[in-house]
Parts: structure tokens; C-alpha cells; sequence
């Protein structure tokens, strides 16, 4: 007989059950894996949130720099006639009946300039009043507040 080769007599009585997992392993397993799940689960749903922001957000900017960019294009005459008061816009973006921007822009002559500045809040308080709203745009929750000066 070869001292390299060994052959191993299995004795079918003495075989052990070691294969595959028990019950209690499974039932373990699959609750860890519900467990991660469920975490994963709520992860996506603050993205969802967190993406939503962002997009109301960047609506508000762009309908700010809107109102910026349209000023631009006005004569001094017409810039004068903007600073007498506040311009106040309750702005419906996608049609849908529900007003979602409450923009608000102040046009005011500074010796030889227009300081302009235009803050855009969520359409939700429509009842408050736009000196309120633009003396206090953090407390009401301002999506956008740019500044800027046109000079003629």
C-alpha cells in the first residue's frame, strides 16, 4: 500500500448532521436582515424628503433670480416707480390651483443706485403681510433671499 494515499473507512452510524443551518439560525438571520431593511427603508424616505427640500429650494432661487434679471431690463424711470412700495406675488409653479411661492421684492433709490432685494417664502401664509414677512424671513421660513444694485 502506497504511505501517500490513505483511504478513510466512513463509518455510516458514527456520520454526524453538521450540514446546513437550523431553524434558529434561519429565523435569526432573517430577522437581522428585516432589522438592516427596515433602516435602509427609513433611509430612503428622509432622501426623498431631504431631495424635495432641495428642489422647493432651487425653485425658490430661480424664481428670485427671475425677479432680479427682469428689474435688470427696466428703465430708471420705471425702477423709480417700483420703489414706492413692496411688490407682493403669490406664484402657483406647476398649475396645479394651490399657490406654492410667496415672492416679495423691495426696489430702493440710494443716491444713485437701486438697492433691490427680493425674498421668496412658501405659499403658505398668504394671510401674513409682506412688511411682516420681509422683516422677519427667517422666522417664516424664507427659501430664497438674494440682494443686488442696478445702476443707470
Amino acid at each position: 500500500m502506497n504511505p501517500l494515499i490513505s483511504i478513510k473507512k466512513i463509518n455510516p452510524e458514527k456520520e454526524t448532521r453538521n450540514k446546513g443551518f437550523s431553524l434558529i439560525e434561519a429565523v435569526v438571520g432573517i430577522a437581522l436582515m428585516g432589522i438592516a431593511a427596515l433602516g435602509l427603508a427609513q433611509l430612503f424616505t428622509y432622501s426623498i424628503l431631504v431631495n424635495s427640500r432641495a428642489d422647493e429650494i432651487s425653485n425658490a432661487t430661480f424664481l428670485a433670480q427671475q425677479q432680479i434679471d427682469s428689474l435688470r431690463g427696466l428703465t430708471a424711470s420705471e425702477l423709480n416707480l417700483l420703489t414706492s412700495n413692496k411688490s407682493d406675488e403669490l406664484i402657483d409653479a406647476n398649475n396645479d390651483g394651490t399657490y406654492d411661492y410667496r415672492r416679495i421684492t423691495e426696489v430702493q433709490l440710494v443716491i444713485d443706485r437701486w438697492e433691490v432685494t427680493v425674498i421668496v417664502f412658501p405659499g403658505e401664509n398668504p394671510e401674513k403681510g409682506a412688511d411682516e414677512l420681509f422683516q422677519n424671513p427667517s422666522q417664516y421660513h424664507a427659501m430664497a433671499n438674494m440682494s443686488t444694485v442696478i445702476s443707470r
